[in-house]
């Protein structure tokens, strides 16, 4: 029977997601609805959902809306390559860019890595929005290759005289990606790193906070989103650090949360795109059940990235 629940020091939204939803939120207030997004603002289907019901139209491509419109256009916290921009402009799209600013740093960085002559690693997931936004800042694609796992090392090869650097992407595993960063930089000795980790302050204290609880719980349960990057990579701390049944959550209503009797104690987080409003909700329906003592660690980030001026 459940007895008790330990909660993630550090979880829910980060200071990125929350800067992204607040950019929606008041670009609803100042122009009214429809508000238009180019991919989901962040991965997570509540925050979607919520969106969706005040007014935000999500579509994947720029051509999905109409061209005459007045309403704003934002693209997501993820970022975007150059031509989207590009595309925006050209249709006359009264637009704001929503990215992070730590991945807007990464795209300073490869930018500047190009025109320095850099063949350039990036260690991150093909397909993610991130990754496919930070590609699109290069001149020449070509420039770019990509390591999704540490075989993928292996089968690298470059000229001896050509300068290499890498990136990361933000939301990756801090323990896969270092294991990636040690063999590149024995693969490859005058590799340039970042000068300061790529992988965002948030991710690595999520996963740190998971990591401290994970041996000491019969079970791990992450709120978050299938397609979130950050998500994933909490799940697989959790079985990484000792605990052998973690699972990710994307829907609170539609948990079992009967089958939680087979447990004495769970550790619960939030991704760092999931509303910390959602595990306090999965508190509360897990006492509808059981009678928990809930054991928080909570501590504040005190991080925050502020909205564009003219939005206030």
């Amino acid at each position: 029977m459940l007895k008790k629940i330990i909660t993630a020091k550090h979880r829910g939204f980060c200071a990125g997601v929350d800067r992204a939803v607040e950019i929606v939120e008041k670009s609803l207030i100042k122009y009214g609805a429809p508000v238009y997004v180019r991919h989901e603002i962040v991965h997570n289907k509540f925050v979607v959902n919520n969106l969706k019901e005040k007014g935000v139209v999500f579509v994947e491509s720029l051509d999905e809306i109409p061209q005459e419109t007045k309403q704003p256009v934002i693209f997501s916290a993820h970022g975007v390559a150059k031509r989207v921009i590009e595309k925006a402009k050209n249709y006359n799209l009264l637009f704001y860019d929503a990215i992070c600013p730590l991945v807007s740093k990464i795209h300073k960085e490869i930018i500047l890595l190009e025109t320095q002559g850099y063949q350039i690693i990036m260690i991150g997931h093909e397909g993610h929005p991130e990754v496919e936004g930070t590609a699109g800042q290069l001149q020449d694609i070509s420039k770019l290759t990509l390591v999704q796992e540490l075989n993928d090392v292996e089968k690298l090869y470059f000229p001896s005289d050509k300068k290499i650097a890498y990136i990361t992407q933000t939301t990756l595993s801090v323990f896969d990606t270092q294991e990636i960063v040690d063999a590149l930089e024995k693969k490859f000795p005058q590799i340039l790193a970042p000068k300061k980790s790529d992988i965002c302050y948030a991710t690595s204290n999520r996963q740190i906070s998971v990591q401290e609880i994970a041996k000491n719980v019969d079970a791990f349960f992450v709120i978050g989103a299938f397609n979130s990057s950050n998500s994933i990579r909490l799940v697989e701390t959790a079985k990484r650090f000792g605990c052998d049944y973690s699972e990710l959550i994307e829907n609170i209503d539609n948990f079992d949360y009967q089958k939680l009797s087979q447990y004495e104690s769970i550790g619960l987080t939030a991704s760092a795109s999931a509303p910390e409003k959602q595990l306090n909700l999965f508190i509360d329906r897990v006492k509808e059940n059981f009678k928990p003592e809930v054991v928080d660690y909570k501590e504040d980030e005190n991080i925050v990235f502020k909205v564009p001026n003219f939005l206030n």
